[in-house]
C-alpha cells in the first residue's frame, strides 16, 4: 500500500465529515415534511454513522500502510492479524477506480459547503421555513434547484468506489469483498440517498412555491433541473 493512498483516505474522511456536518442546529418548530416515511427521516443519524464509518476504514487503512511499511507481520504478527484479518494474500492499494472516488468526494464536499455558505443561516438538514426565509438563486443553486443532494449523492458514490471496490481495507481485509457484498451494501446506500433526495426536493418545492408563488415559477421555469443539468 502506498503513502498517497493512505493520505487521500485521510483526507477524505475529513472532507466527508465537512459534508455531513451540520452548519446550523435544527429548531422543532420550524420543521416541515414530518409526514415522510421515519427511515427518510433519519438522514442527520444516517450521516453520523457513515461518517463514523468512513474514518474507522481511513483509520484501518492507515495501519495497513504503517504496518506494511514497518515489517509489522515479522515483527508482531498478532498486531498484523488484528490490523488485517484475512490471509488469503489482501493487496491493499491505490487504483484508478480509487482516485475517482476520491475526486467525487470532494467535488461533492465542495458543493455541499457552497451551498451551506449560500444559504447561511437557512441551511438545516431537516426542511425547515426559518422567519426570514429566502429563495435563493444563485451559486449551484442558478444550475439545479437542490444541489445539496447533488452533493451528497457524489459523495456516496465517491465512497463507494474507494471503499466498495477491489484494493480497499473494507474488501481486503475487512468484513466485506469486492464482489456481491460490497454491491448489496453499495446498492442499499444508494438507493436509500435517492429515496431522501427525491422525497425532499419534491417537499421542497411545493413549500417554496407556497412561500414564494411568483418568483419560484420563474425560478422553476429557468432551472428546471433537481440534481443534474440536462439528467434529472
Amino acid at each position: 500500500m502506498s503513502l498517497s493512498r493512505a493520505c487521500l483516505v485521510l483526507i477524505q474522511a475529513a472532507a466527508n465529515s465537512f459534508a455531513c456536518t451540520p452548519p446550523n442546529p435544527t429548531q422543532e418548530k420550524t420543521r416541515y415534511h414530518k409526514e415522510e416515511l421515519y427511515i427518510l427521516q433519519i438522514a442527520p443519524l444516517i450521516f453520523k454513522i457513515h461518517m463514523t464509518i468512513i474514518w474507522i476504514c481511513a483509520v484501518f487503512e492507515t495501519l495497513y500502510f504503517l504496518s506494511d511499511f514497518l515489517s509489522l507481520s515479522s515483527l508482531s504478527p498478532v498486531a498484523a492479524t488484528a490490523i488485517c484479518p484475512k490471509t488469503s494474500n489482501p493487496h491493499v492499494h491505490t487504483s484508478p477506480i480509487f482516485l475517482i472516488g476520491v475526486v467525487a468526494v470532494v467535488l461533492g464536499t465542495y458543493i455541499r459547503l457552497d451551498c451551506f455558505k449560500a444559504l447561511g443561516e437557512l441551511f438545516t438538514f431537516d426542511l425547515t421555513v426559518q422567519p426570514n426565509h429566502r429563495l435563493i438563486t444563485s451559486r449551484f443553486y442558478g444550475y439545479v434547484r437542490h444541489p445539496a443532494y447533488t452533493g451528497s449523492m457524489l459523495l456516496i458514490i465517491g465512497l463507494a468506489l474507494s471503499h466498495l471496490t477491489e484494493g480497499s481495507w473494507l474488501t481486503e481485509c475487512g468484513p466485506l469483498n469486492a464482489g456481491g457484498s460490497a454491491i448489496v451494501v453499495w446498492a442499499a446506500w444508494w438507493m436509500w440517498t435517492l429515496a431522501v433526495g427525491v422525497s425532499r426536493a419534491a417537499a421542497e418545492d411545493k413549500q417554496m412555491q407556497k412561500l414564494f408563488p411568483g418568483e419560484w415559477g420563474k425560478y422553476a421555469v429557468s432551472v428546471p433541473w433537481w440534481f443534474f443539468p440536462g439528467l434529472a
